[in-house]
Protein backbone atom coordinates (compact mmCIF):
# COMPACT_ATOMS: atom_id res chain seq x y z
CA UNK A 1 0.00 0.00 0.00
CA UNK A 2 1.23 3.46 -0.88
CA UNK A 3 1.29 5.42 2.36
CA UNK A 4 1.87 9.15 1.95
CA UNK A 5 2.30 11.67 4.74
CA UNK A 6 1.80 15.39 4.36
CA UNK A 7 2.81 17.98 6.91
CA UNK A 8 2.37 21.54 5.68
CA UNK A 9 3.05 24.77 7.51
CA UNK A 10 -0.20 26.76 7.64
CA UNK A 11 1.50 29.97 6.59
CA UNK A 12 3.31 28.38 3.64
CA UNK A 13 0.80 25.89 2.25
CA UNK A 14 0.91 25.98 -1.56
CA UNK A 15 -2.33 25.53 -3.44
CA UNK A 16 -0.38 24.29 -6.46
CA UNK A 17 1.06 21.28 -4.63
CA UNK A 18 0.45 18.11 -6.62
CA UNK A 19 -0.21 15.08 -4.43
CA UNK A 20 -0.72 11.56 -5.83
CA UNK A 21 -4.13 10.14 -5.01
CA UNK A 22 -4.49 7.00 -2.92
CA UNK A 23 -5.44 3.77 -4.65
CA UNK A 24 -8.56 2.45 -2.95
CA UNK A 25 -11.53 0.20 -3.60
CA UNK A 26 -14.77 1.84 -4.74
CA UNK A 27 -16.37 1.15 -1.35
CA UNK A 28 -14.80 0.49 2.02
CA UNK A 29 -16.30 0.35 5.49
CA UNK A 30 -15.39 2.63 8.38
CA UNK A 31 -16.53 2.89 11.98
CA UNK A 32 -16.88 5.82 14.36
CA UNK A 33 -16.81 5.20 18.10
CA UNK A 34 -18.67 6.97 20.87
CA UNK A 35 -17.63 6.66 24.50
CA UNK A 36 -17.54 8.35 27.87
CA UNK A 37 -13.89 8.54 28.86
CA UNK A 38 -12.94 8.79 32.53
CA UNK A 39 -9.76 9.40 34.53
CA UNK A 40 -8.70 5.76 34.27
CA UNK A 41 -6.30 4.88 31.44
CA UNK A 42 -6.89 1.14 31.65
CA UNK A 43 -10.67 1.39 31.82
CA UNK A 44 -10.69 3.57 28.71
CA UNK A 45 -8.38 1.18 26.88
CA UNK A 46 -10.67 -1.73 27.69
CA UNK A 47 -13.61 0.20 26.23
CA UNK A 48 -11.62 1.06 23.11
CA UNK A 49 -10.49 -2.54 22.72
CA UNK A 50 -14.07 -3.79 22.82
CA UNK A 51 -15.18 -1.22 20.25
CA UNK A 52 -12.29 -2.10 17.93
CA UNK A 53 -13.37 -5.74 18.07
CA UNK A 54 -16.94 -4.72 17.20
CA UNK A 55 -15.74 -2.64 14.26
CA UNK A 56 -13.55 -5.45 12.97
CA UNK A 57 -16.48 -7.88 13.18
CA UNK A 58 -18.58 -5.39 11.20
CA UNK A 59 -16.02 -5.38 8.39
CA UNK A 60 -14.56 -1.93 9.02
CA UNK A 61 -10.98 -1.17 8.00
CA UNK A 62 -10.69 1.98 10.12
CA UNK A 63 -12.23 2.94 13.45
CA UNK A 64 -12.17 6.54 14.66
CA UNK A 65 -12.15 7.42 18.35
CA UNK A 66 -13.06 10.78 19.95
CA UNK A 67 -10.86 13.42 21.50
CA UNK A 68 -9.53 12.39 24.94
CA UNK A 69 -10.18 8.74 24.12
CA UNK A 70 -7.49 7.53 26.51
CA UNK A 71 -8.11 9.88 29.44
CA UNK A 72 -10.54 12.54 30.65
CA UNK A 73 -9.43 14.26 33.84
CA UNK A 74 -11.48 16.32 36.27
CA UNK A 75 -9.23 19.35 35.78
CA UNK A 76 -6.68 20.46 33.18
CA UNK A 77 -3.68 19.66 35.35
CA UNK A 78 -4.68 16.00 35.43
CA UNK A 79 -4.06 15.66 31.68
CA UNK A 80 -0.61 17.22 31.97
CA UNK A 81 0.32 14.79 34.74
CA UNK A 82 -0.49 11.69 32.67
CA UNK A 83 0.84 13.05 29.35
CA UNK A 84 3.60 11.00 27.75
CA UNK A 85 5.55 10.65 24.51
CA UNK A 86 4.26 8.72 21.52
CA UNK A 87 6.69 5.88 22.27
CA UNK A 88 5.38 5.59 25.83
CA UNK A 89 3.37 2.66 27.21
CA UNK A 90 -0.10 4.13 26.56
CA UNK A 91 0.31 4.66 22.82
CA UNK A 92 2.26 1.44 22.44
CA UNK A 93 -0.70 -0.39 23.95
CA UNK A 94 -2.92 1.03 21.20
CA UNK A 95 -0.33 0.15 18.56
CA UNK A 96 -0.49 -3.45 19.74
CA UNK A 97 -4.29 -3.32 19.61
CA UNK A 98 -4.19 -2.17 15.98
CA UNK A 99 -1.74 -4.91 15.04
CA UNK A 100 -3.62 -7.66 16.88
CA UNK A 101 -6.95 -6.76 15.27
CA UNK A 102 -5.56 -5.85 11.83
CA UNK A 103 -7.32 -2.48 12.08
CA UNK A 104 -6.39 1.12 11.33
CA UNK A 105 -7.03 3.39 14.33
CA UNK A 106 -7.71 7.12 14.40
CA UNK A 107 -6.95 8.27 17.93
CA UNK A 108 -7.90 11.90 18.32
CA UNK A 109 -6.86 13.98 21.26
CA UNK A 110 -3.99 12.01 22.79
CA UNK A 111 -2.18 13.83 25.60
CA UNK A 112 1.34 14.02 24.13
CA UNK A 113 3.89 15.44 26.57
CA UNK A 114 5.52 18.78 25.72
CA UNK A 115 7.09 19.67 29.07
CA UNK A 116 6.22 19.55 32.78
CA UNK A 117 3.38 22.05 32.42
CA UNK A 118 2.14 21.66 28.84
CA UNK A 119 1.10 19.03 26.32
CA UNK A 120 0.10 18.65 22.68
CA UNK A 121 -3.45 17.58 21.86
CA UNK A 122 -2.39 15.06 19.23
CA UNK A 123 -4.41 13.12 16.67
CA UNK A 124 -2.60 9.84 15.99
CA UNK A 125 -3.24 7.47 13.07
CA UNK A 126 -1.98 3.90 13.48
CA UNK A 127 -1.98 1.39 10.62
CA UNK A 128 -2.99 -2.27 10.76
CA UNK A 129 0.59 -3.37 11.48
CA UNK A 130 0.74 -1.26 14.63
CA UNK A 131 2.90 1.49 13.14
CA UNK A 132 2.16 5.18 13.69
CA UNK A 133 1.61 6.56 10.20
CA UNK A 134 0.73 10.15 11.02
CA UNK A 135 0.30 12.67 13.82
CA UNK A 136 -1.45 16.03 13.87
CA UNK A 137 -1.25 18.46 16.77
CA UNK A 138 -4.43 20.45 17.33
CA UNK A 139 -4.00 23.99 16.03
CA UNK A 140 -7.07 25.83 17.31
CA UNK A 141 -7.33 25.73 21.09
CA UNK A 142 -10.60 25.96 22.99
CA UNK A 143 -10.43 29.22 24.96
CA UNK A 144 -14.03 30.26 25.54
CA UNK A 145 -16.74 31.23 27.97
CA UNK A 146 -19.56 28.96 26.88
CA UNK A 147 -22.92 30.80 26.97
CA UNK A 148 -24.93 29.26 29.77
CA UNK A 149 -22.04 26.93 30.48
CA UNK A 150 -18.54 27.03 31.91
CA UNK A 151 -15.25 28.72 31.06
CA UNK A 152 -12.42 26.74 29.53
CA UNK A 153 -8.88 27.76 28.58
CA UNK A 154 -7.13 24.97 26.71
CA UNK A 155 -4.13 27.18 25.93
CA UNK A 156 -3.24 27.29 29.63
CA UNK A 157 -1.87 23.77 29.36
CA UNK A 158 -1.75 22.95 25.62
CA UNK A 159 0.73 24.03 22.94
CA UNK A 160 -0.89 24.61 19.53
CA UNK A 161 0.34 22.73 16.50
CA UNK A 162 1.62 24.42 13.34
CA UNK A 163 1.06 21.89 10.56
CA UNK A 164 -1.85 20.71 8.45
CA UNK A 165 -1.64 16.95 8.03
CA UNK A 166 -3.07 14.31 5.71
CA UNK A 167 -2.20 10.66 5.22
CA UNK A 168 -3.12 7.91 2.77
CA UNK A 169 -4.96 4.86 4.08
CA UNK A 170 -7.05 1.94 2.82
CA UNK A 171 -10.13 4.18 3.15
CA UNK A 172 -8.70 7.07 1.12
CA UNK A 173 -6.68 10.14 1.89
CA UNK A 174 -7.44 11.22 5.44
CA UNK A 175 -7.40 14.84 6.58
CA UNK A 176 -6.71 15.16 10.30
CA UNK A 177 -8.34 17.71 12.61
CA UNK A 178 -9.44 17.83 16.25
CA UNK A 179 -12.69 19.20 17.76
CA UNK A 180 -12.50 23.04 17.93
CA UNK A 181 -10.74 23.08 14.52
CA UNK A 182 -14.25 22.48 13.18
CA UNK A 183 -15.07 26.18 13.57
CA UNK A 184 -12.19 27.27 11.32
CA UNK A 185 -12.98 26.29 7.70
CA UNK A 186 -9.63 27.32 6.23
CA UNK A 187 -7.91 24.18 7.48
CA UNK A 188 -10.64 22.08 5.84
CA UNK A 189 -10.33 24.00 2.58
CA UNK A 190 -6.59 23.38 2.53
CA UNK A 191 -7.03 19.70 3.33
CA UNK A 192 -9.42 19.37 0.38
CA UNK A 193 -7.89 21.62 -2.28
CA UNK A 194 -4.21 21.60 -1.34
CA UNK A 195 -3.77 18.10 0.06
CA UNK A 196 -6.57 16.32 -1.85
CA UNK A 197 -8.27 14.82 1.20
CA UNK A 198 -11.18 12.47 0.57
CA UNK A 199 -12.18 11.74 4.17
CA UNK A 200 -11.84 14.27 6.99
CA UNK A 201 -11.67 13.11 10.60
CA UNK A 202 -13.06 15.25 13.42
CA UNK A 203 -12.53 13.56 16.82
CA UNK A 204 -14.32 15.72 19.35
CA UNK A 205 -15.60 16.37 22.85
CA UNK A 206 -18.14 19.16 22.28
CA UNK A 207 -19.89 20.65 25.28
CA UNK A 208 -23.62 20.04 25.60
CA UNK A 209 -24.39 23.73 25.00
CA UNK A 210 -22.30 24.16 21.83
CA UNK A 211 -23.16 20.69 20.60
CA UNK A 212 -26.88 21.28 20.75
CA UNK A 213 -26.54 24.53 18.83
CA UNK A 214 -23.80 23.85 16.29
CA UNK A 215 -22.46 20.26 16.13
CA UNK A 216 -24.39 18.75 13.23
CA UNK A 217 -24.64 22.04 11.33
CA UNK A 218 -20.89 22.59 11.34
CA UNK A 219 -20.09 19.01 10.37
CA UNK A 220 -22.50 18.98 7.45
CA UNK A 221 -21.19 22.36 6.31
CA UNK A 222 -17.60 21.09 6.31
CA UNK A 223 -18.67 18.01 4.32
CA UNK A 224 -20.61 20.07 1.78
CA UNK A 225 -17.98 22.75 1.23
CA UNK A 226 -15.13 20.24 0.87
CA UNK A 227 -17.10 17.45 -0.84
CA UNK A 228 -15.44 14.99 1.53
CA UNK A 229 -16.72 12.31 3.83
CA UNK A 230 -16.58 13.57 7.41
CA UNK A 231 -16.19 11.15 10.32
CA UNK A 232 -16.90 12.78 13.68
CA UNK A 233 -16.33 10.51 16.68
CA UNK A 234 -17.59 12.13 19.85
CA UNK A 235 -17.32 11.90 23.59
CA UNK A 236 -20.76 11.49 25.16
CA UNK A 237 -22.34 11.89 28.57
CA UNK A 238 -21.04 12.76 32.01
CA UNK A 239 -17.34 12.12 32.63
CA UNK A 240 -17.22 13.57 36.13
CA UNK A 241 -18.89 16.25 38.24
CA UNK A 242 -17.40 19.03 36.12
CA UNK A 243 -17.44 17.70 32.57
CA UNK A 244 -20.17 16.48 30.25
CA UNK A 245 -19.97 15.97 26.46
CA UNK A 246 -22.67 16.29 23.83
CA UNK A 247 -22.20 13.01 21.96
CA UNK A 248 -24.02 12.34 18.65
CA UNK A 249 -21.21 10.64 16.72
CA UNK A 250 -21.78 11.12 12.98
CA UNK A 251 -20.56 9.98 9.57
CA UNK A 252 -21.51 12.37 6.76
CA UNK A 253 -21.17 11.90 3.00
CA UNK A 254 -19.83 14.46 0.47
CA UNK A 255 -23.37 15.67 -0.29
CA UNK A 256 -23.89 16.53 3.37
CA UNK A 257 -26.18 13.62 4.20
CA UNK A 258 -25.83 11.79 7.51
CA UNK A 259 -25.03 8.15 6.68
CA UNK A 260 -23.94 6.94 10.11
CA UNK A 261 -25.34 7.76 13.55
CA UNK A 262 -25.79 5.95 16.85
CA UNK A 263 -29.44 5.55 17.87
CA UNK A 264 -28.69 7.01 21.30
CA UNK A 265 -26.74 10.27 21.53
CA UNK A 266 -25.23 9.28 24.89
CA UNK A 267 -24.56 5.56 24.40
CA UNK A 268 -21.18 3.85 24.12
CA UNK A 269 -20.86 2.02 20.83
CA UNK A 270 -20.02 2.35 17.15
CA UNK A 271 -21.73 3.40 13.96
CA UNK A 272 -20.53 2.05 10.61
CA UNK A 273 -20.87 3.30 7.05
CA UNK A 274 -19.42 2.53 3.65
CA UNK A 275 -17.18 5.14 2.08
CA UNK A 276 -18.41 5.16 -1.54
CA UNK A 277 -15.77 6.63 -3.82
CA UNK A 278 -18.10 6.47 -6.80
CA UNK A 279 -20.40 8.86 -4.92
CA UNK A 280 -17.48 11.10 -4.00
CA UNK A 281 -16.35 11.27 -7.64
CA UNK A 282 -19.91 11.89 -8.81
CA UNK A 283 -20.49 14.78 -6.39
CA UNK A 284 -17.19 16.41 -7.33
CA UNK A 285 -17.82 15.95 -11.06
CA UNK A 286 -21.38 17.25 -11.07
CA UNK A 287 -20.53 20.23 -8.88
CA UNK A 288 -16.85 20.98 -9.64
CA UNK A 289 -16.22 23.60 -6.98
CA UNK A 290 -12.47 23.04 -7.28
CA UNK A 291 -12.59 24.58 -10.76
CA UNK A 292 -14.50 27.62 -9.55
CA UNK A 293 -12.30 28.22 -6.51
CA UNK A 294 -10.75 31.71 -6.52
CA UNK A 295 -7.22 30.78 -5.48
CA UNK A 296 -6.18 34.34 -4.63
CA UNK A 297 -8.65 34.37 -1.74
CA UNK A 298 -6.26 32.07 0.12
CA UNK A 299 -3.67 34.86 0.31
CA UNK A 300 -3.82 37.66 2.89
CA UNK A 301 -4.97 41.00 1.49
CA UNK A 302 -4.12 44.38 2.91
CA UNK A 303 -7.27 46.34 2.20
CA UNK A 304 -5.67 49.73 1.54
CA UNK A 305 -2.22 48.95 0.13
CA UNK A 306 -3.08 45.99 -2.11
CA UNK A 307 -6.45 46.84 -3.66
CA UNK A 308 -5.02 49.14 -6.33
CA UNK A 309 -5.53 48.09 -9.94
CA UNK A 310 -2.29 47.29 -11.74
CA UNK A 311 -0.96 48.28 -15.17
CA UNK A 312 -1.96 51.93 -15.15
CA UNK A 313 -5.63 51.46 -14.23
CA UNK A 314 -7.18 53.94 -11.85
CA UNK A 315 -9.28 53.78 -8.73
CA UNK A 316 -10.81 56.33 -6.40
CA UNK A 317 -9.14 57.14 -3.13
CA UNK A 318 -11.12 57.24 0.09
CA UNK A 319 -11.66 60.96 -0.50
CA UNK A 320 -13.14 60.31 -3.97
CA UNK A 321 -10.09 61.52 -5.94
CA UNK A 322 -9.17 59.40 -8.98
CA UNK A 323 -5.68 57.97 -8.55
CA UNK A 324 -3.50 56.45 -11.27
CA UNK A 325 -1.81 53.24 -10.33
CA UNK A 326 1.38 52.00 -11.97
Amino acid sequence: MNTWFASVDLTKASLSTQIPMATVKKTVRVAAAQMTSVNDLMANFNTCSRLVQEAASAGAKLICFPENFSYMGEKSGDSVKIAESLDGPVMQRYCSLARDTNMWLSLGGFQERFDDTHLYNTHVVIDDTGMIQSTYQKMHLFDVDVPGGSSYKESSFTVPGKNIVSVDSPVGRLGLTVCYDLRFPKIYQQLRFDQKAQVILVPSAFTTVTGEAHWEILLRARAIETQCYVIAASQAGKHNEKRESYGDTLIIDPWGSVVGRLPDRFSTGITVADIDFSLLESVRTKMPIDKGLHRSLNNPVRLHEETFWKEGRSRRSQSGEVMNVV
